[in-house]
């Protein structure tokens, strides 16, 4: 059985690791962010589904491309930000299930119910999305995840087939602790969790 991680890891992932507003002038390689996807695409998904898709933007015609679709509030910090990664999902994610899921008939499971299909790809390409931020976080990077952006407009800039749809924005780099604001609270156990 595995054993707790220490203190250190914890802070590096959860206690003391932050969101981030600015970055420092300093390249992601893309060896760092192959080795990040290769640890995403380990966490969990229902029947091993993996519906999201990731576009790493990290050149300036790339960042233009995202412009017009962020919100004047998260301009600044994701246009500064070394890499802003897209992460989508694949509407069509249960043509895969044949090699993902190979033990069970799972496409059929989408195919007639395309509310269900949604459901399940946006739910999990969520779950994808907080790999992403733990897995950047374990990587030595800094984050920046965001919801302030019209994601029509990211998909009509960089899915314009249809054949993916945007869920969220998460800003990648390494951190400039100048940018950041006070710790905010957290709920307490009492005020979140119910033991039944």
């Amino acid at each position: 059985m595995a054993e707790p991680l220490g203190a250190q890891a914890l802070d590096q992932l959860f206690r003391t690791a932050r969101t981030h507003y600015k970055w420092q002038d300093r390249p992601v390689s893309d060896e760092t962010l192959r080795d990040l996807y290769e640890l995403v695409k380990m966490g969990p998904t229902s029947a091993n589904c993996e519906p999201a898709r990731f576009v790493f933007i990290r050149t300036p015609e790339a960042k233009e491309k995202l412009r017009p679709a962020l919100s004047s509030g998260n301009l600044e910090k994701t246009m500064s930000a070394p890499v802003i990664a897209i992460v989508a999902w694949d509407v069509a994610f249960y043509s895969k299930l044949p090699e993902l899921f190979p033990h069970a008939d799972a496409k059929s499971w989408f195919t007639g119910s395309p509310a269900f299909a949604e459901a399940t790809a946006f739910r999990n390409s969520s779950l994808q999305a907080a790999y992403l931020i733990l897995a950047a976080r374990s990587l030595g990077l800094d984050t920046g995840p965001m919801s302030g952006f019209n994601a029509a407009k990211v998909d009509e800039a960089f899915f314009p087939d249809g054949g993916c749809k945007t869920n969220m924005l998460v800003n990648l780099g390494y951190g400039d602790e100048s940018g950041l604001f006070g710790r905010l609270p957290r709920l307490a156990f009492d005020q979140a969790v119910t033991l039944a």
